[in-house]
């Protein structure tokens, strides 16, 4: 969905700058460019009219396009960070993924007006949608612990709660000069804290650029007692809040956080988000009286007043779209932090999961798991497998496996995956145990899950995706078909792990005569597996028993097409019964894939029994079972991690599935790489020696 409206009037078509940092800072450009804006060097360009001057908020150097614009009769226009700006410091090089672009002045400036605050005082901020719309945002970013920056280390817990918080700031930082602040306000601030609460704590929270570093802050140890300590770890700011009674801040944003957490913080300062009632204010703003909720404040500082940015798309995006963006990295970010050991795995998957697994600390591969097992207990890294490779008893293992959108060719045939998918409790495909994905689809999607999903599920369908994308073409069905039950039977690769674990020891020669048991006068259609079509797995089915129990062989057929002809599918454990329930095609299954025992399929093999029981509490409590959209979210987005094979980033799921889209409609093509290549096209040669990069 779009921001609401357009940041600035539409006649300025070109902007000016001064500070080498908006040509040196290729993000700040692309977002630039994205809002409909050409730049140009200043001293170089001649004004005409359309022009603006560009400066960067109340930086020292916008004095050059003040006095330039002040010349040739130009506005100025202030570009600033939006509140959710990047993953690290910009000063550690982060970019932006969201601008403030004013043409009126800039946010944290008292004396004046700005963009943000003629829309907190002018706007209606009454459409049922948007507000909804914040307060999904709200709860979205608590839930996923998102700030302005996201360094923190969520591993680090808060002091024990019933503390007073005071926010410390930068020295120097323009935001509280020009808020009506100066140092003698922090020293004022910590002297009411403690005499409106002589009885609490008093803990004092460092600036992350101060506690790395960068810039000192106002406090320090001087001004601790015996009550009064200083919070300089790289802890959530959502955490902090969480335990706090009070919130004491001068203009930073974390009293914009407070209130979206539910405090009413004490500002000493002048900052956009006070004089809206929803804060208690030193400082009086005559000319902001209007009394907002949290919802009003957040529609218009994260909807509508910034340009979010979708760097896998190169556009401008909506709010909604750019925390998904976030969160694919953030959750790399966070899982990886600790880096693995890497036991077994084969050669030709090296490198995609050094690439997925390993940008923030190199994975390390051994082949012997026992060894890898010592490696990772003496690294304090995390032991990885692939699949239900054997572990070591008593040893944490972390199960690795191609996601369900995976790629534009098969695993067999050494394509790289775009999804993989990391499990801590087992593996989806294995019913003899829980798994990370049983564990997600048992628990409650949030408020904004099912819309995503519905979008992602829409767009999987229009571009006819599955999990290998090989295209080919409909079947000719033929006419004796007609006024018959036509029935899809998907075969399998005889020794995959989800038919040896979940197969309940059938074959697809048992699949077929089960299919035509139930379905005697249908219209059998059997589907080879993709790898078996190829020659590069078992799991053929003699062809006299084809002849006997099935009416056509559907060779070479596109997935996606061939469920559209299909009235029901019968599989073993086939990922492809998953896609047929997407497609809205009901589905009979033998064995018990990770969609069985829902209530979606008709299972005629033996699902596990704590899924059952699973459905029959929430019916005793009266809450619905899970649903298709449920699963669908679990599957496709909360249990896998998505790749970006053309920037080489974590990426969520609407940008592998658009990657995906365009290859397949003779875009541009996944990378695989000059090796693997050769050995795709050799193996069927060398099928004796596989183990060699197998």
């Amino acid at each position: 969905m779009p921001n609401q409206k357009a940041a600035a009037p539409q006649q300025v078509l070109r902007l000016l700058y001064f500070n080498l940092g908006f040509w040196q800072q290729k993000r700040l450009r692309a977002i630039l460019f994205a809002a409909g804006y050409e730049l140009a060097f200043g001293l170089l360009a001649r004004p005409r009219a359309g022009d603006a001057v560009v400066v960067w908020g109340k930086s020292p150097t916008a004095y050059r396009g003040e006095a330039f614009a002040a010349r040739h009769s130009l506005p100025v226009w202030r570009v600033e960070d939006a509140f959710v700006r990047s993953i690290n410091l910009g000063r550690a090089g982060d970019a932006p993924l969201g601008l403030l672009i004013d043409p009126i002045g800039v946010h944290f400036d008292v004396s004046r007006p700005s963009q943000l605050e003629q829309i907190l005082a002018k706007d209606p901020l009454d459409d049922t949608q948007l507000l909804a719309r914040a307060k999904q945002g709200i709860a979205r970013l608590r839930a996923l612990d998102i700030s302005k920056y996201n360094v923190h280390d969520q591993g680090l817990a808060p002091p024990d709660a019933g503390y007073v918080l005071v926010v410390d700031q930068t020295q120097g930082d323009a935001s509280i000069a020009h808020s009506g602040a100066d140092a003698a306000r922090f020293a004022e601030m910590l002297d009411a804290a403690r005499r409106e609460h002589p009885a609490a704590r008093i803990v004092i929270k460092t600036h992350p650029e101060t506690a790395r570093g960068y810039r000192a802050g106002h406090f320090g140890a001087k001004d601790c007692d015996a009550r009064t300590t200083i919070l300089d770890s790289n802890i959530s700011p959502w955490a902090v809040l969480e335990g706090a009674v009070a919130v004491y801040t001068v203009s930073s944003q974390m009293g914009l956080e407070a209130i979206f957490a539910g405090h009413r913080p004490q500002v000493f300062g002048a900052p956009f988000y006070a004089g809206w009632g929803l804060s208690d204010d030193r400082i009086a703003i005559p000319r902001r009286g209007r009394k907002l909720t949290r919802a009003q404040l957040f529609a218009a500082s994260h909807l509508i007043a910034p340009r979010w940015f979708n760097p896998f798309k190169g556009g401008l995006c909506s709010l909604e779209e750019m925390i998904d963006v976030l969160e694919a990295a953030l959750r790399a970010r966070r899982e990886d932090g600790a880096g693995y050991v890497a036991a077994g795995m084969r050669a030709w998957k090296r490198g995609r999961l050094q690439a997925v697994f390993g940008a923030h600390k190199p994975l390390i591969f051994i082949k012997d798991v026992q060894k890898a097992a010592l490696r990772a207990r003496a690294a304090g890294r995390k032991l990885m497998v692939w699949g239900m490779a054997s572990a070591p008893p008593d040893t944490p293992v972390l199960r690795v496996e191609d996601g369900l959108l995976r790629s534009i060719g098969l695993g067999a045939d050494l394509t790289p995956p775009l999804s993989l998918i990391v499990d801590d409790l087992g593996i989806y495909y294995d019913p003899s145990r829980p798994s990370g994905f049983e564990a997600l689809v048992m628990q409650p999607p949030a408020d904004d899950a099912r819309a995503r999903t519905q979008v992602l599920l829409d767009g999987l369908r229009t571009a006819g995706l599955s999990k290998y994308n090989l295209g080919g073409a409909a079947v000719d069905l033929p006419d004796t078909a007609k006024d018959r039950t036509i029935v899809l039977v998907v075969g399998q690769v005889a020794d995959d792990a989800s038919v040896r674990l979940g197969g309940a020891g059938r074959s697809n020669l048992d699949l077929l005569r089960a299919a035509r048991t139930a379905h005697p006068t249908g219209f059998l259609i059997y589907k080879p597996h993709p790898d078996v079509e190829a020659g590069l797995r078992l799991g053929a089915v003699d062809a006299q028993d084809l002849a006997e129990l099935a009416d056509m062989l559907a060779l070479r057929a596109d997935a996606a097409k061939l469920l559209d002809q299909v009235d029901m599918v019968f599989t073993l454990t086939s990922t492809y019964g998953f896609e047929a329930l997407l497609r809205g095609v009901p589905v009979t299954t033998l064995g018990a894939p990770f969609y069985a025992g829902w209530g979606l399929t008709r299972d005629l093999g033996d699902v596990p029994q704590r899924r059952r029981d699973h459905l029959r509490a929430l019916n005793q409590k009266g809450l619905p079972a899970p649903d298709l959209v449920h699963l669908a979210h679990t599957a496709l987005i909360a249990y896998p991690r998505y790749f970006d094979p053309i920037t080489r980033q974590p990426c969520p799921p609407e940008v592998a599935l658009l990657r995906l889209a365009q290859a397949k409609q003779g875009g541009a093509a996944m990378p695989k790489g000059v090796m693997l290549r050769l050995l795709s096209k050799s193996q069927g040669y060398f099928a004796s020696y596989s183990h060699w990069w197998r």
